[in-house]
This record gives structure tokens, C-alpha cells and sequence, in this order.
């Protein structure tokens, strides 16, 4: 494995402020300060979906390339037509998809015509076919169309959906199913994108054994792990499990010099705070530079940021609803940002409250998980999942979002507005 790009971070021009910092101070640092790492590559589009773009798409040519119909029906030109009375044209040609009237139709005749037929320049206006009757008269076939039609109508014009030469995307732009489509549409069949950013995950502590193993007394299943490889995995980036690290201050430096010179990023979950077996603060400012530690938020107070040589560094807590919240909100935007991406800002709705806090701890930015619940009248509240605990992963997977809420609020009574991130801005698919 090797690293994805050759620029540098800077490791010079960051803050470290010894107090706690505020959750709005940590993201204005790491929005400041966090830049792309890695190159680029041409991607086909078949494999483009998810990838962040890294150059300009641009339209060479109109879309849709012609002037057509948008039904099956027939077309004629509006100073032909009486809009008050209706009026019946003679037919004189055929249109039909990638088959065009190849002669000039009859002033004040019409042409059948059939969907994303072109248009033939004489003519503006199409009816629906269901909406006219055929006759014939001296052996020739006339459309008697009815009243009401307005000029234009069924008609799309060239360049309506996309103009000549004007950028369909710009770099930093994520790639959906649906951009794909657009990509499609003006030709290309592929694009430049940023290469996928190469993060190491790790876990640490000697308690912590891997899923599949017998668990012995004081051991615990490693749930963050998982988690966390397919967080990284939805951001776009490549996540590489490199196993459990002991509570051993060698090992884990030893680990962490090799991994910041093969990936561009190390997450690591446990190990975070000062305790006598938490080695990961002081290894990070031994062997590298830490620019963040210690956040005014619950849950996930003790998250660093640092880095190593080149490679970023992030130390999650050990919990999983910490590691669950804490990557969300600042290792989420950090990865996009990393591979390519604009940082993104999530959708923050305020929803009334349907749960009550009468008295909490002000001075930190407190983020409860949060459950959608719809009123008898279809009003859509906030509800928050019954326990607390940062070990609880049943709330996770219960919650439909993030309750946020600030550090000067003293109390929640049902009704008031509260601030409900939904996971889906973190592309995490609904229950």
C-alpha cells in the first residue's frame, strides 16, 4: 500500500488551545485547516458513481442536442393554429426518434410525429395524439385539433436542460446516480476524479478481541471497528483494517509510524484520555503533532487530531456511540474534505421537542440520539431514545438522527424547538 498523493500537510499553522474546545470552534479549526491530499486519476463512467470529481465537466453541446417532442402526437406551427376555435391540418410527414422528417413540411400542414422526435424548424407546437381526430377528405388524411392549445406546447427546445459550453459540474462535486445520468447526457464517457483517500483504522486495548473469538471475563467484542469501516467506506474513502493495537506504548508506536507512511489517514478508537493504560495522547506527541484534544461535547470528549509526517491522525474514544458521533460530525466532513470534496455542512432541521430535560450541565454541546416520530395531526417531532450510555449501541441503531443541543441551554420542555441532524446527511440509509 502506498499513500495516494504527494502533497504535504501543513504542520505549522495550527491552534492548540489547552482548554476543551467548543464543537463550533473545533469545526472552524478543522474547516480552516484541513485541505486535499490526494491526486487524481480518470475514472470510466461506468465506475464513477460515489467518487468525487476533480475537473470541470462541461457541456460541448446543447442537451437536448435538437429541438423535440415531448409525446406522441402531432405537430404543427402556432400562427397555423386557432387557439380560440381549433383548427384542422392537412399531414404531410413523419417524425420519429433518430428518424427526422428529411423534407420541408407544407406551409400549414402538420407532421405526425412521435416522442424525442426533432422538430422540424418550420414548426413549435405539438398535441397529444389522444386529444385529436383523423379524417380523411379527397383521399388525403387531415388532424382536426381542438381549441385551447398554447403555442410551444409539448415541446422541448434544444439546450432547455443544459446550454451549449456552460460547466454541468465543478470539482469537488460528489457523483450520483443521478449526476452520472447528466455526465451521460453530454457525452462523456469519463471524467477526472480524485483518487479514493487511503485511511488505516485501528483498535486498541488489551480487553478488546475481535467478533468469532470465545470471550473471556473482562474482554469485550470489538464493535468499533466494524463500525468505522463502513463509515469510512461511505465517504468515499478506502478503509484498511489493520487489527487491535495492545496497550503497550512500543507496539502502538511502532504500528503508527508504519502505518503514516502507507495511508493517508489513521482513525483509532480507544486509548484517547490520560488514563494509566491510555498511551495513544502521549505517543501522537512523541512521534508526530497534535493539534486537538479534548472537546466541550457528550458524548466523545477526549477526540484528538493530529498527525504524523504527512498522514492525519484521529483519535476516536472508545465507546461506540462516541465513536459514532464524534466521526460524524468532524471525521466525516474531515474524509470528504481529504479526498477531494467541498466540506460539507449537514441539513440541520428544528423539530419540536417530544421528550423533556428539565435541568442539564450548560458549558458543552450535548448530542442525544434522536428519534423522527409523527404527531396525530402529521407533525413531525424529535423524540430522543430512552438511555443515555455511550456503550449503547441498541440507540444507534434505534435513531434516525442527532439531537444537537447547544451549550447555553438549561432545559427542554416538550414542544420547544430542538436542532435534529438526520444520518441520511451522512449518507446512511434509513430504517
Amino acid at each position: 500500500m502506498t499513500k495516494s498523493s504527494t502533497r504535504k500537510l501543513l504542520d505549522d499553522c495550527f491552534l492548540h488551545d489547552r482548554d476543551r474546545l467548543t464543537h463550533e470552534a473545533a469545526l472552524a479549526l478543522l474547516r480552516k485547516r484541513v485541505s486535499i491530499v490526494t491526486a487524481t486519476e480518470i475514472v470510466p463512467l461506468a465506475q464513477v458513481a460515489n467518487r468525487i470529481l476533480a475537473q470541470p465537466a462541461r457541456a460541448a453541446s446543447p442537451v437536448p442536442a435538437h429541438t423535440n417532442s415531448a409525446v406522441d402526437g402531432y405537430g404543427f406551427a402556432a400562427q397555423d393554429y386557432d387557439p380560440a376555435n381549433g383548427c384542422e391540418f392537412e399531414l404531410c410527414g413523419r417524425s420519429a426518434a433518430g428518424h427526422p422528417l428529411q423534407s420541408t413540411p407544407k406551409d400549414g400542414a402538420a407532421i405526425r410525429i412521435f416522442t424525442g422526435a426533432v422538430v422540424p424548424s418550420a414548426l413549435d407546437t405539438v398535441v397529444m395524439q389522444e386529444d385529436v381526430d383523423l379524417f380523411e377528405r379527397g383521399g388525403q388524411t387531415f388532424v382536426r385539433v381542438p381549441a385551447g392549445l398554447k403555442p410551444g406546447a409539448n415541446v422541448r427546445l434544444a439546450g432547455e436542460d443544459v446550454a451549449a459550453d456552460t460547466p454541468l459540474m465543478e470539482p469537488g462535486a460528489i457523483i450520483r446516480a443521478q449526476d452520472v445520468a447528466g455526465l451521460a447526457s453530454i457525452g462523456l464517457s469519463e471524467v477526472s476524479c480524485f483518487k479514493p483517500l487511503q485511511v488505516a483504522v485501528f483498535s486498541t486495548g488489551d480487553e478488546v478481541i475481535r467478533p468469532g473469538m470465545p470471550l473471556a471475563l473482562g474482554q469485550v467484542y470489538d464493535a468499533n471497528a466494524p463500525m468505522l469501516l463502513a463509515l469510512v467506506a461511505a465517504t468515499g474513502a478506502q478503509a484498511h483494517d489493520l487489527g487491535v493495537l495492545p496497550d503497550d506504548p512500543a507496539a502502538l508506536e511502532a504500528a503508527l509510524l508504519k502505518a503514516a507512511t502507507q495511508y493517508d489517514a489513521i482513525i483509532t478508537s480507544g486509548g484517547a484520555s490520560r488514563g494509566e493504560e491510555d498511551h495513544l495522547i502521549t505517543t501522537l506527541d512523541k512521534i508526530g503533532k497534535r493539534h486537538m484534544w479534548q472537546l466541550a461535547i457528550k458524548p466523545g470528549r477526549p477526540m484528538s487530531f493530529g498527525q504524523i509526517g504527512n498522514c492525519v491522525m484521529l483519535g476516536l474514544p472508545g465507546n461506540p456511540v462516541a465513536v459514532f458521533v464524534t466521526f460524524l460530525l468532524y471525521v466525516w466532513p474531515m474524509l470528504r474534505r481529504l479526498g477531494g470534496a467541498h466540506w460539507p455542512e449537514p441539513t440541520i432541521l428544528k423539530l419540536p421537542a417530544d421528550f423533556a430535560m428539565p435541568a442539564r450541565k450548560t458549558g458543552r454541546r450535548e448530542f442525544l440520539r434522536g428519534i423522527l416520530r409523527l404527531d396525530g395531526s402529521g407533525q413531525l417531532h424529535a423524540g430522543k431514545f430512552g438511555r443515555d450510555g455511550s456503550g449503547l449501541i441498541t440507540g444507534l441503531r434505534a435513531a434516525d438522527g442527532l439531537i444537537e443541543i447547544p451549550e447555553d441551554v438549561k432545559a427542554i420542555a416538550p414542544g420547544d424547538l430542538v436542532l435534529f441532524i438526520p444520518f441520511s446527511e451522512y449518507g446512511i440509509l434509513g430504517k
